[in-house]
């Protein structure tokens, strides 16, 4: 028995074919465990299991791949928190100037301070001409005190880094190899905004280029769990907590919606609306929800994505905009008067 999704709903398990564990987990068992094998081989028998979905051995290892990336990048993310932790010891408040602290112009103070440099003017020379407006900050900032320990931490930590690039850059190499089969699907995803190839790749490897498997996108949706719960007894809606779903997904998604908030699209759009009523978290699982949904459609018809507008959601009911808009103007102390643009046009005719 395995834990992979189980798409079909009530497509039941033949023999020799895994079950959902999920499914049987629920089905009411036997005192032991030799027991407990003959009641589900007798349901096995009756057709009363739910089979489980085994991705294809090329989307597996593919699958493989992005999840081991995926754990380097979070062990480098951890290493570049350790310098910083390192720097703010010796009183050196880099990252509070420069907007990446493993940059080109950073990495060369780093290299400087690891070689015993102490003053902050010639470090301060070391950085590109973005930075030249904010030399004088620099400066201030490299004012730190920097002990012999901590230049061998540093020197110990940069080296991490850089073999964790080196293995980053052959795992990108591999996987793109790997993804030949799926680079039309690659190149449909990468068109979503806030998807770039790095989590195209990653849905690709998760959910594959068969949509078949999943009859709805909704079904997806609940599979990568990004949808909402449906918790109700009695008439009453208790939780719409998301329910449990495939993790390495569900993070890739919202780490895609964080940066689809910041273009002005229909996602950001979609992000700012459920954000003023519901909260910021609620709203990224929705822009989040969004671009699986956008992804099972783009994979299945083969075309790129067509964004509807960032004011897609006002042209749908302009009436209702237009009374939200005065009625906050109002608020603010103002007597609004409207004026359609076609009639005054008419007007001055």
């Amino acid at each position: 028995m395995t834990g992979e999704c189980s798409p079909h709903h009530g497509q039941s398990a033949q023999v020799g074919e895994p079950a959902h564990a999920a499914v049987l987990k629920n089905v009411p068992g036997r005192k032991t465990d030799t027991k407990d094998a003959q009641w589900i081989g007798e349901l096995l028998m009756h057709g009363l299991i739910r089979a489980s979905f085994i991705p294809p051995i090329e989307q597996r290892d593919l699958r493989d791949l992005i999840r081991h990336r995926t754990n380097f990048i979070r062990e480098r993310a951890t290493l570049v928190n350790r310098v910083q932790k390192v720097l703010e010891g010796a009183n050196i408040k880099l990252a509070s100037v420069v907007s990446d602290v493993m940059g080109v112009s950073a990495r060369a103070i780093l290299n400087a301070i690891v070689q015993g440099e102490n003053n902050p003017e010639l470090m301060a020379n070391l950085t590109s001409n973005r930075l030249k407006d904010k030399r004088e900050s620099l400066i201030k900032a490299l004012e730190g005190k920097v002990r012999q320990h901590q230049r061998f931490i540093l020197t110990e930590l940069l080296c991490n880094i850089d073999n964790i690039d080196e293995t980053i850059e052959r795992f990108n190499q591999q996987i793109k190899e790997y993804c030949s089969p799926f680079e039309k699907a690659v190149e449909l995803l990468d068109t979503i905004p806030g998807v770039a190839r790095q989590t195209a790749e990653l849905i690709v490897g998760e959910i594959g280029t068969d949509m078949s498997r999943f009859p709805t996108p909704e079904h997806l949706a609940a599979w990568a769990g990004v949808a909402p719960g449906n918790c109700e007894s009695a008439g009453k809606r208790l939780s719409s907590k998301i329910r449990h779903g495939n993790n390495s997904l569900r993070v890739g998604l919202v780490q895609a919606a964080h940066a689809a908030t910041r273009t002005k699209g229909y996602l950001a759009a979609q992000y700012r609306r459920i954000a003023a009523r519901r909260g910021k978290k609620r709203a990224i699982i929705a822009v989040a929800h969004s671009i699986l949904k956008i992804a099972y459609h783009l994979i299945l018809r083969q075309e790129p994505y067509q964004d509807l507008g960032g004011d897609y959601f006002d042209q749908q009911k302009p009436e209702a905009t237009k009374k939200r808009l005065v009625k906050r103007l109002q608020k603010l102390g103002y007597e609004v008067s409207l004026t359609e643009l076609h009639t005054a046009s008419l007007t001055i005719a």
